[in-house]
């Protein structure tokens, strides 16, 4: 029989599974804290646990805990990027990010905040053509365990250095709302109030425009924030970039979007990379804000994150700045994101890419990692 894994399961089916064996709510929640309290990664290390219990889970169970592949930091240091290695070989990319937040207690200075960007499939099947992940294909879904433990490996991390995790975004490897019920399951197990407790208006998933995905998060209420990637204002200019949108033209896609916003009565975000000359014109902007008029959201403008496989390049300060004012003339609030991470391939999949590129192709990873001033 095959071992189950541990972090597969959430607090119900790990209580049902020791309540089969014999063991009380008692002996589960002892088994809960050693995972999401403290964090161990060995049953031998569990001493509370009765003997007998280390025995059978050691037995009948697994913590599938990945290798770190390989560890990429920017060189300003607050980006650390992981490929981690899961059991069956396939590679999966979790990246660190520090920003600063808010001024801390007492002493005046900002206090950090940690943000995991998470992966929730090997590959992705929705072919974005700008991005890493997208140009590899899909391979195969992550279970609920190997989202977790991403989670739990930036935690660790962070403890060794006296802080926790705050924010989640499953903006990493994968489509969420492709694996949506393995990523909700892992969610439930991460939100926890008794385990990891981050807290769900700080997790962000994000969508290419899964509409199927969108009306379920709403009609099931789930509480995490949604980002769609919408990158075009026309279904042809989407299309160019984002496949999917063949199957889930504009039309759809925003009735979607509407249909969220009224029955989560939130705001909803909308990611747009910025790509120089082609979606970053006065015309594209007017287009998004016609749009998106009269909708509770917000724009999130990312200057592209280049890539081997796209020719692209990112907008400049001066074309964001414009793109952002006309959506302001709009009633449209909208962030210009920081680009984290760009000197390491932080962008989803890149890591990943190069990595395997430099199996076939000496030269390719130091290319990415290191490109020229």
């Amino acid at each position: 029989m095959k071992p189950i894994n541990l972090y597969d399961l959430d607090k119900e089916a790990l209580i049902a599974l020791l309540a089969e064996w014999g063991y009380g709510r008692f002996h589960a929640a002892l088994l809960w804290e050693n995972l999401y309290r403290r964090h161990l990664t060995a049953v031998t290390d569990m001493t509370d646990l009765r003997p007998d219990l280390r025995q059978r889970l050691q037995a009948q169970t697994t913590l599938s805990v990945p290798a770190i592949a390989a560890v990429n930091d920017s060189s300003d240091g607050r980006t650390r990027k992981y490929l981690l290695q899961l059991a069956d070989g396939q590679t999966i990319e979790t990246v660190l990010m520090d920003f600063e937040g808010r001024e801390g207690a007492g002493d005046g200075r900002p206090s950090p905040r940690a943000t995991a960007c998470i992966s929730t499939q090997v590959g992705c099947a929705m072919g974005c053509v700008f991005c890493a992940t997208g140009q590899m294909g899909f391979t195969r879904h992550l279970t609920p365990g190997e989202i977790v433990v991403q989670a739990l490996h930036v935690q660790r991390v962070l403890a060794g250095r006296g802080e926790s995790l705050r924010n989640m975004v499953l903006m990493g490897m994968g489509e969420p709302l492709h694996n949506y019920d393995h990523t909700m399951a892992a969610l439930a197990i991460l939100t926890d109030h008794k385990g990891l407790a981050v807290a769900p208006k700080h997790i962000t998933l994000s969508t290419v425009g899964v509409v199927p995905g969108i009306r379920r998060l709403a009609d099931e209420q789930r509480p995490y924030r949604l980002a769609v990637s919408l990158h075009g204002a026309t279904d042809a200019e989407r299309q160019a970039l984002v496949p999917p949108a063949k199957r889930w033209p504009l039309a759809e896609l925003m009735d979607a979007c509407r249909y969220y916003v009224t029955q989560r009565k939130r705001r909803i975000f909308f990611e747009w990379t910025l790509i120089a000359g082609q979606n970053d014109t006065p015309q594209q902007a007017h287009a998004l804000g016609q749009l998106l008029h009269g909708m509770a959201a917000h724009v999130n403008l990312i200057p592209l994150n280049p890539t081997v496989g796209y020719d692209g390049t990112p907008t400049g300060a001066t074309a964001a700045r414009r793109f952002q004012q006309i959506l302001a003339d709009y009633g449209l609030p909208s962030t210009v994101r920081q680009r984290r991470g760009i000197d390491i391939a932080a962008g989803c999949g890149q890591l990943k890419a190069a990595r395997n590129d430099d199996a076939r192709n000496n030269g390719i990873w130091q290319r990415i990692e290191k490109p020229k001033a």
